[in-house]
């Protein structure tokens, strides 16, 4: 029998992020676009409430909810709440997957209780993309070279959220580039590592409240007990990482379309044109009931995905349909909800132009819609 209820547990986490969402985030979301500022007050208040860290094994300090779709729940409402925010709060969460997936007792002891501290905000990055090696990881270049028993990194990522600020990275390097994938390996990599050091920041198109930025590796010696899995699983974990990470980012995408949807809404039941409110005319009411409707199967797809992960069954496909359908329905709703808003739209007194603008990294990162649909149409021809 399919049941679409949600337990109490699970309502409850989501009212606690539609709260905040409310409460902290949608009053500081224009002036952090507007001035590209990392909003710390947030970040702080969010932790402190334990939005950063509730997914997290209780064991080390965290909310020990561990179930995706919890996270779907939580990600549609702070992406609601402001998508760039969201992004740098999603950010220490996809830094934390992996060594929750893949870490020994030793490295989980070590490194999760930092990401878990109600009091001290600390953030943590996913260090995987580079210059030349973004949608095809075994171009990667960032080099780990073994040296008695330590690492030595060296080498650059970008487009890394939280990158320079974190206090936690995974990183993603080669130890032997001519093994393609197979060279790849996961370090856990303290901020703090001499060698490590924040490039330049990213002037984004949205998103504006996520720090977005390279990160040099310049000789940095990580010990040997800092590896997460065997020499050459790196790809894997990083496969396995976002197998569980797209659906609730996919869920994001959903937060942001509700959002400009609303207002459109809200927006056609209020201005009246030729006598009566314009949501009544034919050509505006169908954009509505065409946004709505795809909302809702969004929505679906990101649950059904989160099911299946949570489960233990295997679910790239159905993660990559969500996260590629999801991500089209967002910049398709954002947009039509500017059209809907007419001038008003397009100007920044209404919040619709910001959730367009953030809409379109939904369709770019952890994962481009090409490579999405790359990966579901493998599955379809029994390629993986």
């Amino acid at each position: 029998m399919i049941d679409f209820s949600l337990p109490d547990d699970a309502r409850a986490l989501r009212d606690l992020a539609h709260r905040f969402a409310v409460e902290e985030m949608r009053p500081r979301a224009a002036q952090c676009d507007e001035s590209e500022s990392f909003p710390w007050d947030v970040v702080h208040r969010a932790a402190a409430v334990g939005l950063t860290a509730y997914a997290l094994p209780e064991a080390h300090g965290g909310g020990g909810i561990t179930d995706v779709l919890s996270r779907c729940l939580v990600d549609e409402e702070l992406f609601w709440g402001c998508a760039g925010m969201a992004t740098a709060l999603g950010g220490t969460l996809l830094a934390a997957t992996p060594i929750v997936l893949a870490g020994t007792p030793e490295q989980q002891a070590a490194f999760l209780p930092r990401l878990c501290d109600p009091d001290h905000a600390r953030l943590g990055a996913f260090a995987l993309t580079e210059p030349d090696a973004g949608s095809d990881p075994s171009r990667m270049t960032t080099r780990a070279t073994r040296d008695g028993s330590d690492y030595v990194l060296s080498g650059t990522k970008c487009f890394i959220t939280n990158g320079g600020l974190a206090d936690v990275y995974v990183v993603f390097a080669t130890v032997e580039p001519r093994a393609g994938l197979r060279g790849i390996t996961a370090f856990i990599v303290d901020g703090a590592t001499p060698g490590v050091t924040g490039g330049r920041q990213e002037r984004k198109l949205g998103i504006r409240a996520s720090h977005t930025a390279m990160v040099h590796f310049q000789d940095a010696r990580i010990p040997d007990t800092c590896r997460l899995g065997a020499e050459g699983e790196g790809f894997r974990i990083a496969m396995r990482t976002l197998d569980h990470s797209r659906a609730s980012v996919a869920a994001g995408a959903v937060g942001i379309a509700r959002a400009a949807y609303e207002v459109a809404r809200d927006y056609a039941g209020e201005r009246r044109q030729f006598g009566r409110p314009i949501g009544e005319f034919q050509g505006i009411g169908f954009m509505l009931a065409d946004m709505h409707t795809a909302i809702d199967a969004a929505r679906l797809l990101c649950w059904r995905a989160a099911w299946l992960a949570d489960r233990g069954l295997p679910c790239a496909k159905e993660s990559a349909m969500a996260k590629a359908f999801a991500a089209d329905v967002a910049m398709r709703v954002t947009t039509d909800a500017v059209q809907v808003l007419g001038g008003y739209g397009y100007s920044r007194e209404y919040p619709v132009e910001k959730w367009m603008r953030d809409a379109k990294v939904m369709q770019i990162y952890e994962g481009t819609a090409q490579i999405q649909r790359v990966v579901i149409a493998r599955h379809l021809a029994g390629v993986v």
